[in-house]
């Protein structure tokens, strides 16, 4: 039985299985997809296999994150990833936030309502402090998700990517939102 972490209005969230090997080869062979990781460049079956592998051992270690499939209620249909990883910064416990989701996903809010519900899920039940989040600073969709989330700009580095794209000489932003920015957004009820 597959492991539910959480669900939307509309998607669920569940743990990956090995048996999702196929789903992730889809995803990971898309160049657009892929345009702001590895250029586009096609993925062998063994590194979809050592990415899954990875994904399902950050379960036995913090069994309420790590990467998680993202489902469309509605259809069934795989639509991507997310990711939700702890990692100890300066500001207390801090967790950080990733997706890739099918380009047929893209543009529905989909990587807003998934984020939106891991930062709630993170503080509310994780104790969580800050949440963080990166991409390149070129990729203005992954930002704008960033922004709607309630995260603000923190800085500008060069990650050091191994693959040159077009756009990565503007570097890379983190942004971060911590638990008193999320608590004032938060509808009262």
């Amino acid at each position: 039985m597959v492991e539910v972490l959480l669900e939307t209005e509309r998607l669920v969230l569940r743990r990956f299985t090995m048996d999702d090997a196929d789903l992730l080869f889809e995803l990971y062979n898309d160049p657009d997809v892929m345009f702001f990781v590895n250029a586009g460049q096609p993925v062998s079956p063994a590194e979809v296999v050592s990415d899954l592998s990875g994904f399902l051992d950050w379960y036995d270690r913090v069994p309420e994150f790590g990467f998680f499939a993202a489902i469309e209620k509605a259809t069934g249909r795989f639509l991507g990833w997310f990711h939700f990883v702890p990692r100890h910064g300066d500001d207390g416990f801090e967790a950080v936030l990733g997706y890739r989701l099918h380009r047929f996903a893209w543009g529905k809010g989909y990587a807003t309502e998934g984020s939106r519900a891991l930062v709630a899920k993170g503080f509310a039940e994780l104790g969580v402090d800050r949440v963080a989040a990166e991409t390149m600073a070129v990729h203005t969709a992954s930002r704008r998700v960033m922004e709607k989330v309630g995260m603000r700009l923190v800085r500008t580095f060069d990650a050091g990517w191994p693959v040159r794209i077009p756009g990565d000489e503007q570097g890379d932003v983190e942004y971060v939102i911590d638990r008193a920015d999320w608590e004032s957004r938060r509808p009262q009820g």
